[in-house]
């Protein structure tokens, strides 16, 4: 699920709080946060992406093939990937996103995913095989986030066809390794509450619920309204 910030009384109100600090945050903006995302794609890759290919340990149909992990932005990422990449958000999450207070549009997540600063961890099968369309993917922001700076996973998504192969925690590693490498505090991520799954997933990672992540209100009527997502992270220093 893409960034969320935390919300107070309705949905659409800013804690006043947080919104000066993040404006103070991002006044104050870090040198080294700069100097990450004002590098090249290729000196960024040279740096920070140490293992340009990655060898699964087995799918669910039990084909092993090596995989090739690149960096890109919007920009430099062809049509056809990019299409390829808002394709598995739409399949993996259209629904979830439907279901939330957020809705679902298609015309806001192509202009998300367009975002400056955005880079993109993709995966696609090695080299000489016939099947080359990326099967993974995973979108960061280097960043501060409430007067912290942090490495803010947007997207992370894999194909079913490659599920339980292990690309999803090599993308969320690799990552961490760009955060560690840049020297940012920690990684942050929004995920739907209704996504057991991903949850179980990011907390056998080590992610737990970040102090800014928003909490339950209480309603007129006495009953408490928790939000339909949670903000986890977990520190890299």
């Amino acid at each position: 699920m893409a960034r969320k910030r935390r919300l107070v009384d309705d949905e659409n109100t800013e804690n006043a709080s947080n919104q000066a600090s993040r404006t103070w945050g991002t006044l104050k903006e870090s040198s080294r946060i700069d100097s990450a995302n004002a590098l090249q794609l290729s000196a960024f890759r040279t740096l920070y992406i140490s293992q340009p290919t990655y060898n699964p340990k087995g799918t669910g149909n039990g084909i092993v093939a090596e995989h090739t992990l690149s960096i890109e932005t919007a920009k430099s990422m062809s049509p056809t990937d990019f299409q390829a990449c808002y394709d598995l958000i739409k399949v993996t999450s259209s629904e979830a996103y439907k279901n939330s207070s957020v809705g679902w549009s298609s015309t806001k997540k192509k202009k998300e995913m367009k975002l400056p600063d955005l880079r993109y961890l993709l995966v696609k099968r090695a080299n000489g095989s016939e099947d080359v369309a990326v099967v993974a993917f995973l979108s960061l922001m280097l960043t501060i986030e409430d007067n912290h700076e942090v490495v803010y996973c947007y997207e992370v998504h894999v194909s079913e066809r490659v599920r339980g192969c292990g690309l999803g925690k090599h993308l969320m590693d690799t990552m961490e390794t760009v955060g560690r490498s840049v020297g940012v505090e920690k990684v942050m991520l929004t995920v739907f509450l209704k996504n057991e799954a991903g949850i179980r997933f990011y907390e056998r990672l080590g992610y737990t619920e970040d102090d800014f992540s928003p909490p339950a209100k209480r309603l007129r009527n006495g009953l408490l309204k928790r939000p339909n997502y949670v903000i986890l992270s977990k520190a890299l220093r």
